[in-house]
């Protein structure tokens, strides 16, 4: 739960009850944009010793290209090993990931970095900015890696910078910054190789409310405006209310996914377990 939001309830609307089982995401028919994320029985088990923790359990879902998608859970739910699965970052213990209806169980090594450069973007609570680099030098980093040339790499950097309101902070380190600051540069070096999907991680979890309202519109903007799918781990009632779609996961399953025009979202009390 962020520390920057007020409490909230979130109530279903009357006749307007999805499946929690394998058909809880709507079919391809039921949005004409084309899918771009998809899982199939997804699963993930850690061990320790004799000791076998089931984070995922068949998780069936379907995200469209263009979406704005809020996931919401109790700490250890499975959010985390969730956003690993379609993010490239993990493998399932069994289940299939699918990006842009390619499966990444069979991509290389090398197929998959190309995947997690170009194809997706992440940004995280904690910001991860590399704290001896300025922010030019951290949103250029993707970029090098991508074998983007210096000169274009620069280009773009200060473009990216500039869309997020920091290219007069462009030669300063993470620790010359405020946290809401170093999430834009977070959020900037994400966009570096123009990625399909954006997968945020509690992005306003350590920010003042004024600063999380910022980049949270960043967010809605850069989906509105560029088209770019966003996959948001997210209790910020502000970000609930323009969503397209919320996805609820518990225990390492999908417990209900509910567009938003189906919710009602007031001030109160939190989860949306008060339907």
């Amino acid at each position: 739960m962020t520390n920057d939001t007020e409490p909230m309830t979130m109530t279903q609307t009357p006749d307007t009850a999805l499946s929690t089982s394998t058909s809880a995401c709507p079919s391809a028919a039921d949005d004409p944009r084309p899918v771009i994320i998809r899982t199939l029985r997804l699963c993930k088990s850690y061990h320790t010793g004799s000791v076998t923790t089931e984070a995922l359990r068949g998780v069936n879902v379907v995200i469209y290209r263009g979406e704005l998608i809020a996931v919401m859970g109790p700490s250890g739910s499975g959010k985390t090993t969730f956003f690993n699965m379609i993010g490239g970052l993990d493998s399932p213990t069994s289940g299939r990931v699918f990006i842009d209806e390619v499966d990444v169980a069979q991509l290389n090594a090398v197929e998959l970095a190309f995947l997690r450069c170009h194809k997706i973007g992440y940004v995280f609570q904690s910001y991860n900015l590399v704290q001896y680099m300025t922010a030019l030098e951290n949103v250029t980093v993707p970029m090098i890696f991508a074998g983007l040339p210096h000169e274009e790499a620069q280009q773009r950097g200060m473009a990216l910078l500039k869309l997020v309101g920091l290219e007069d902070r462009w030669h300063h380190r993470p620790l010359q910054m405020s946290g809401g600051q170093q999430q834009r540069v977070a959020i900037a070096r994400s966009l570096a190789n123009e990625p399909a999907i954006l997968l945020c991680d509690e992005p306003t979890a350590n920010l003042d409310l004024k600063t999380g309202r910022e980049i949270l519109d960043l967010l809605v903007r850069l989906n509105h405006e560029r088209g770019v799918t966003i996959v948001c781990a997210t209790h910020d009632h502000r970000l609930l209310k323009r969503c397209d779609r919320m996805m609820w996961i518990r225990d390492g399953s999908i417990e209900r996914i509910r567009r938003r025009e189906e919710v009602a979202i007031e001030v109160g009390s939190i989860d949306g377990e008060h339907e």
